[in-house]
């Protein structure tokens, strides 16, 4: 008698049953599911977005020391948290298709850009606002300011970079080069307050400690974080698509779409 068991694994199968941990790697799989998910993570975004502002300008207490000026928190540390983890997101996905030589992995690099450019940029903006009230300056050479503003120029210079390069090979090469160069900027940016004795203050949330400030205080700050996050994958996902369809522009299931049919 002979047992089933005994018999190989046809490899068709084999190459089926890793399938679904890498299937949305092919940018066919990915472009619909973005579509799907685009119109929920805009609707939660706005909702927490508006929750955490009206809770942050409307309820939470006049701060003891800033007085109503810290308000800004609620827009500036969630730009801060974005800027840094999407430019370390770009340089992972920079690195993944540098090595593996994923498309998809590239196209989500060149997208994540713009999202963190514009995040440090509302960093740095409500951050101006910010400190004109509180240090009596729109702009100071600390070190926290310092480093932001050159994780914004990287950005710029990763944007103008891929812009640059005709062949979308050598610039997304590149261009993952620079961005996993540039991601030294990063700790250096968060661990600054700590190396350097600089005028912006210490981390209001730290890991494994009690938050530094009044609980509705902090459900505003959070409110509003999670809601820009959804903002900042949305857009990310959005360009995504853009990108998808320009690079893939000419194979069968682009043309099969119903917008690119039409």
């Amino acid at each position: 008698m002979t047992s089933t068991l005994l018999h190989p694994v046809p490899p068709g199968l084999r190459r089926g049953a890793a399938r679904p941990s890498w299937k949305y790697a092919a940018p066919s799989v990915f472009y619909p599911l973005a579509g799907r998910l685009l119109p929920w993570l805009y609707a939660v975004g706005a909702l927490l977005l508006a929750a955490g502002l009206v809770l942050g300008f409307g309820f939470a207490p006049t701060d003891a020391q800033q007085g109503d000026a810290y308000r800004i928190i609620f827009l500036h540390v969630p730009a801060a948290w974005i800027s840094m983890v999407v430019y370390l997101a770009m340089a992972f996905w920079g690195a993944v298709g540098y090595v593996f030589g994923t498309r998809l992995s590239f196209m989500l690099m060149k997208a994540l850009a713009p999202t963190g450019a514009l995040a440090a940029f509302l960093c740095l903006w409500t951050g101006a606002l910010w400190g004109r009230p509180t240090w009596g300056a729109w702009w100071v050479w600390d070190a926290r300011l310092t480093s932001v503003l050159l994780l914004l120029f990287l950005y710029l210079g990763f944007i103008a970079l891929q812009a640059a390069i005709e062949d979308p090979r050598r610039a997304d090469r590149a261009g993952a080069l620079l961005a996993v160069v540039g991601a030294v900027n990063v700790p250096v940016i968060y661990f600054s307050v700590q190396w350097w004795n600089t005028l912006h203050q210490g981390a209001t949330i730290r890991l494994g400690a009690a938050p530094s400030m009044a609980p509705d205080m902090l459900a505003a700050l959070l409110l509003c974080a999670l809601g820009l996050w959804a903002w900042a994958i949305a857009s990310v996902l959005r360009r995504l698509r853009a990108i998808v369809l320009e690079r893939e522009a000419g194979n069968d299931w682009v043309l099969k779409l119903p917008e690119v049919g039409a």
